[in-house]
C-alpha cells in the first residue's frame, strides 16, 4: 500500500488539508513584504547639499530658499538643483536674471545634505547618507538580502529533512521575525545589512516548509491547485504590502510592521501537523498514525484509520530509497539527471531576475510606486488563475516557455518615453512573469524523481534566489544607459524561454520515483502514479 493510497481514503482535500494551506497562507505574509521593502526604504527622495556652511554671519538672512539655492548650488540641465556638488562661495552675482554660472568653480557637498521629506519621513539614505558616492549602497541592502535568502534556501531544504517540517518551521518563524525586528533598530548600515542577511538567511525557510508540507499532506489531483492556491498568498502580500507602506512612512517602523504578523504564525503553528510520509519514512510510525487520526476525524473519515494499526504504517511505501541517502551530489552524478539540472537552473534564474527586475523597478516610470506596486500585485490573481487552464491546454513546457516569451517580448517593448504607457507595459510583464513563475515551481516538482525532489526543489530555490539577489545590480547598469537594464532582462528571458522547451513535458505521464526512471534505466518494474 502507497501513501497517496491511504491519503485518497481519508480524503486527500478536506477540512484538515484546507485548514494546513489556510494558516501556511496567511503565514507567509511577512516573508513576502521582506521581498519587496527595499522598493520602499531604500528609495534615494531628491536632496542636494547642505549649504548651511556658506551662510557665515547668517548672510542668507534676507534670502527666500529659492534664492538660497541659487547662490549656493549650480542647477543641472533639467532645472532642478545639483545633488551632489555646491558652490565652493556664495554666488550673489546669480540672483541677476542675466547672469551665467558656466564659470563658477563647483566643490563636492561639505556639510552633509538636506532630503525632500514629502513623500518619505526617513529611509536608509536619509539615514545614513547613502547617495551620490554611496548611491549603490542602498540598492546593495537588497542584494544582501536575497544572498541570505539564496544560502537559507538549501540550509532549512536539508534541516527540514533531517529534523522534520514542523521544528524547522517554527525556528524559521522565530529567529526571522527576531531578526527583522532588530534590523529596525540598527545604528549603523553594516549593523542593518549584517541583520538583512541573517533576516533573509532564516526567513526563507517559513515558504519552503510550508509549501511541502502543503504538498505532501494533500493527493496528487489536487496538488496542481494547491499550487495555484499557494502562490496566490505571494500575491495577497504583494497587494496588501503597499497599503501598508502609504501609511507608515518611516523605515525603521516599516519594517517592524512586517515583522510583527510573524506573531499570528508561531501562534497558529502549534495547530500545523508535522508531514506524516517524512515520520513514517523515518521509522516515527506512532506520531504518524497520530496525525493521520487526526486528519481522518477531521475530514469525518475516523473509520479508516482505526482499522490501521501503527505498526503497519511501517510497510507504507513512501519513498523507495532503500538504505541509500540521497543528497545534492545525486543531481549531477549522472547524465540525463546532469541535463536537468542544468536546464531547470537556467530556467530559474531567468524566471527570478525577470520577475523581480520587474518588481524592484516600480520608479523608474513616473508614476505614483505605490499605486503600481498594487497593480503589480494585483495583475498577478489572473496571471496566477490562468495557469491550472494553461497546463492542461498546453502543457507545462509549452506554457513555460510561452510565459516566458511573451514576458520577453513585454520587456523589450518598454521603451516608450510615456510613464503610462510604460507602465501598462510593464503590468503586462509582471503578469506574464507570475504566470512563468507559478508554472516552474510545479513544472519542477513533476521533473524531478522522489528520491531527490526535494534537494532538486532546493538547488533550484537556490539558483532563483542568485537571480533576484543580481536583479537590483542588473538595474543599477541604467546608469550607464537608460535602457541597458531592460535590454538584459530582455535577452535573459529569451534564452531561458528556448531552455524550457528543451524540457521534457510531463503533463498526463508517471512521477518518477527514482534516478533510474529519469535515466530511463528502469522500465516498468512499479506501478507509478499517473498526473492529472
Amino acid at each position: 500500500m502507497k501513501f497517496e493510497d491511504l491519503l485518497s481514503e481519508i480524503n486527500g482535500f478536506g477540512r484538515f488539508q484546507k485548514m494546513v494551506l489556510c494558516i501556511n497562507f496567511f503565514g507567509r505574509f511577512s516573508l513576502a513584504c521582506h521581498f519587496l521593502l527595499g522598493n520602499f526604504i531604500a528609495v534615494i527622495p531628491s536632496h542636494h547639499c547642505s549649504i548651511s556652511s556658506l551662510d557665515v554671519d547668517e548672510i542668507f538672512e534676507n534670502l527666500t530658499q529659492e534664492e538660497r539655492l541659487t547662490v549656493s548650488i549650480p542647477v543641472q540641465d533639467d532645472g532642478t538643483p545639483a545633488s551632489c556638488h555646491m558652490f565652493s562661495y556664495p554666488q550673489f552675482h546669480l540672483l541677476s536674471n542675466f547672469s551665467s554660472p558656466s564659470e563658477v568653480a563647483v566643490v563636492q557637498c561639505q556639510n552633509g545634505w538636506e532630503y525632500d521629506n514629502s513623500t518619505f519621513i526617513s529611509t536608509l539614505a536619509t539615514q545614513w547618507d547613502l547617495v551620490c558616492d554611496k548611491r549603490a549602497l542602498s540598492r546593495l541592502t537588497t542584494t544582501i538580502f536575497f544572498i541570505g535568502v539564496m544560502f537559507g534556501a538549501a540550509a532549512f531544504g536539508s534541516l527540514s529533512a533531517m529534523f522534520g517540517r514542523k521544528p524547522m518551521l517554527l525556528v524559521s518563524h522565530m529567529l526571522g521575525m527576531g531578526f527583522g525586528l532588530c534590523s529596525a533598530f540598527s545604528s549603523s548600515f553594516i549593523m542593518f545589512a549584517v541583520l538583512r542577511f541573517f533576516t533573509g538567511f532564516t526567513i526563507t525557510g517559513s515558504v519552503i516548509i510550508s509549501t511541502i508540507l502543503n504538498v505532501e499532506w494533500v493527493s496528487i489531483k489536487h496538488r496542481k491547485l494547491v499550487g495555484v492556491i499557494d502562490s496566490l498568498s505571494w500575491t495577497f502580500a504583494f497587494m496588501s504590502f503597499p497599503l501598508v507602506a502609504y501609511f507608515i512612512r518611516d523605515w525603521r517602523w516599516l519594517t517592524v510592521a512586517i515583522s510583527l504578523p510573524t506573531v499570528t504564525a508561531i501562534i497558529t503553528w502549534w495547530w500545523v501537523p508535522e508531514s506524516a510520509r517524512w515520520l513514517i519514512a523515518n521509522g516515527r510510525v506512532d506520531k504518524a498514525h497520530y496525525y493521520l487520526h487526526k486528519c481522518a476525524v477531521m475530514n469525518r473519515k475516523k473509520e479508516v484509520v482505526v482499522s490501521i494499526k501503527p505498526e503497519n504504517l511501517a510497510k507504507i511505501i513512501v519513498i523507495d530509497r532503500g538504505n541509500r541517502k540521497y543528497s545534492y551530489l545525486d543531481l549531477v552524478r549522472t547524465p540525463k539527471m546532469r541535463k536537468l539540472a542544468l536546464l531547470t537552473g537556467i530556467t530559474w534564474f531567468a524566471v527570478a531576475t525577470v520577475a523581480y527586475g520587474i518588481s524592484f523597478n516600480i520608479s523608474s516610470f513616473g508614476l505614483n510606486r505605490y499605486l503600481t506596486q498594487f497593480v503589480y500585485g494585483a495583475i498577478e490573481i489572473p496571471a496566477k488563475l490562468s495557469i491550472y487552464y494553461l497546463l492542461d491546454k498546453f502543457g507545462r513546457r509549452i506554457t513555460q516557455a510561452g510565459s516566458l516569451l511573451f514576458c520577453n517580448s513585454v520587456s523589450f517593448s518598454c521603451h516608450s518615453d510615456k510613464s503610462v504607457a510604460r507602465t501598462v507595459i510593464a503590468v503586462l510583464g509582471k503578469g506574464c512573469s507570475a504566470t512563468s513563475f507559478g508554472t516552474v515551481i510545479l513544472y519542477s516538482s513533476e521533473l524531478y524523481p522522489t528520491v531527490v525532489r526535494q534537494n532538486g526543489m532546493g538547488y533550484n530555490s537556490f539558483v532563483a534566489r542568485l537571480g533576484v539577489s543580481v536583479a537590483p545590480l542588473i538595474l543599477l547598469s541604467d546608469d550607464v544607459w537608460n535602457h541597458f537594464s531592460q535590454v538584459i532582462l530582455s535577452s535573459l528571458g529569451l534564452s531561458a524561454a528556448f531552455v524550457a522547451y528543451l524540457l521534457p513535458e510531463t503533463r498526463g505521464r508517471c512521477l518518477p520515483e527514482t534516478i533510474e526512471d529519469v535515466e530511463g534505466i528502469r522500465y516498468g518494474s512499479e506501478a507509478k502514479r499517473v498526473l492529472v
